[in-house]
């Protein structure tokens, strides 16, 4: 953490962030570069307020969570515009609805797929019994 001119703000450099949050400081310029952070330039060097180091944990957190770029830059904006606070929320809610839908679906579609996988497993193995050759199966899982 950097203290700049012995202000009371405190700054994160792209190298406190980077390995606060795990991600490369490529990442990070990406990001910036996509409109999604805005660090304060001192000549070449990039700092980074504490509001910046939040959105860069809640823009990890939205695509932790399934949200795209252009999804997390909207509601950024949105709470960036004064007095839109309501409507950010909404929005979020509608987007954290939908992400939910999304992923409820996904894991009934995992499930079903496990299920067919433990059922032809079992198969496989009651017609490998069959055929003797159940000692193939140990024989591998050793290897």
């Amino acid at each position: 953490m950097v203290d700049l001119h012995h202000n009371t703000k405190k700054l994160f450099t792209i190298s406190d962030l980077s390995r606060e949050f795990d991600v490369t400081t490529r990442s990070i310029r990406f990001y910036e570069d996509e409109g999604l952070l805005s660090p304060e330039r001192v000549g070449r060097n990039r700092y980074y307020s504490p509001k910046e180091r939040v959105r860069l944990m809640l823009l990890l957190r939205g695509k932790r969570l399934g949200f795209s770029l252009s999804d997390i830059k909207e509601l950024f904006d949105i709470y960036d515009a004064p007095g839109e606070e309501p409507n950010a929320l909404a929005h979020s809610i509608r987007l954290l609805q939908s992400r939910r839908t999304l992923l409820e679906q996904q894991r009934k579609d995992i499930d079903a797929v496990l299920k067919e996988i433990n059922s032809f497993e079992r198969q496989c193995k009651k017609t490998l019994t069959a055929m003797g050759g159940l000692e193939l199966l140990n024989s591998n899982n050793s290897a």
